[in-house]
């Protein structure tokens, strides 16, 4: 008889060997889901150990069915999906996954903002249609002496920087939480975000999802950018207004995006069609389906990390990477 029941909620990997080759050697049983709505999670809630989840999301319902629940953790770094007020309430530990994919999220943003900026995907569009000219896909900038604005400097927000110096571009960053000092030690400057919006010719959005930075990019702020700027979104897809950024694209303020997710979020819908999101009509808008965390690499790590997780938890262990303040009985508090 297992000892403990683990819960995952969702997943698109293919299969759960890995977390079960970490998970059932503690005596935990390992159920896996694809549930789509929070509804889907109640019925395997109530005598669950530990929950796991990938795009669904865990809720206050969810939470408040959990009778003995004692850790949800992501496969990932962002955790909206989690109620985590509701779960410090019930006690229970939420953990993430750090920096498992900062160089492949950084390598995905240059690529889309390149890809932008040269128009690649124009030109092959037109030569596949037999145009073979310099000026199918008109005007391209020189890059070198340009300013690249990026919003939110964490690990990915420097590594993006890292990257960009090598192509000769003045790095402007807009992130209220960290110092003038500590942005400039990196190479970049640090500014107001309605300065960042007047200079950039790009814009590298790398923001997490909070009520604070929901369509961080809208009406108001499209109206103020620089004509002809570049937006490359590799943070969460709601914090740009894909409408205002539609109309932004007709009008010819904006030059082009590079969208990881749209603002929809497929993955978390039951039901998704590209035709109720106007933004993939656009030849000059590049969207990706969220997939700039990806490598082999960063995926295993992501699942070792989230499995190892739960199994310290359950083996009455700290967590190493908690999200919460929650000490349980069963461990040790420091």
């Amino acid at each position: 008889m297992p000892r403990f029941k683990v819960v995952i909620t969702d997943f698109d990997y293919g299969d759960n060997d890995i977390e079960r080759a970490i998970l059932e050697p503690i005596g935990a049983e390992v159920v896996a889901l694809q549930a789509k709505s929070e509804d889907d999670l109640i019925p395997h809630m109530g005598d669950c150990d530990a929950v796991m989840n990938q795009y669904e999301r865990v809720g206050a319902k969810a939470i408040g069915a959990m009778r003995r629940c004692k850790v949800i953790a992501r496969f990932g770094v962002g955790v909206d999906i989690v109620d985590v007020e509701a779960a410090t309430a019930h006690g229970i530990l939420v953990t993430n996954v750090r920096d498992y994919c900062t160089e492949e999220v950084a390598d995905h943003a240059i690529a889309l903002w390149l890809a932008l900026t040269r128009k690649l995907f124009q030109y092959d569009r037109a030569t596949h249609q037999g145009i073979w000219h310099w000026k199918a896909a008109r005007p391209v900038p020189r890059l070198r002496g340009r300013t690249m604005g990026i919003v939110s400097f964490g690990h990915i927000g420097q590594a993006i920087a890292e990257r960009a110096h090598a192509f000769g571009v003045t790095i402007v960053v807009y992130d209220p939480y960290l110092s003038a000092d500590f942005v400039k030690r990196k190479g970049a400057e640090q500014v107001s975000k309605d300065e960042l919006l007047g200079r950039a010719d790009a814009i590298m959005m790398q923001v997490p999802m909070t009520e604070e930075t929901r369509h961080f990019l809208g009406p108001e702020e499209f109206a103020r950018v620089k004509p002809g700027v570049v937006i490359v979104n590799t943070g969460r897809g709601p914090t740009v207004d894909n409408k205002a950024l539609y109309d932004a694209i007709v009008a010819g303020r904006v030059a082009g995006a590079g969208l990881d997710d749209p603002e929809e979020e497929p993955a978390k819908r039951k039901h998704w069609d590209p035709k109720n999101n106007p933004i993939f009509s656009l030849p000059n808008v590049i969207v990706t389906p969220h997939v700039a965390y990806y490598s082999e690499e960063s995926i295993r790590l992501a699942r070792e990390t989230a499995a190892s997780e739960v199994a310290r938890v359950l083996s009455g262990e700290r967590p190493k990477n908690p999200v919460n303040n929650v000490v349980l009985p069963t461990l040790a508090a420091g």
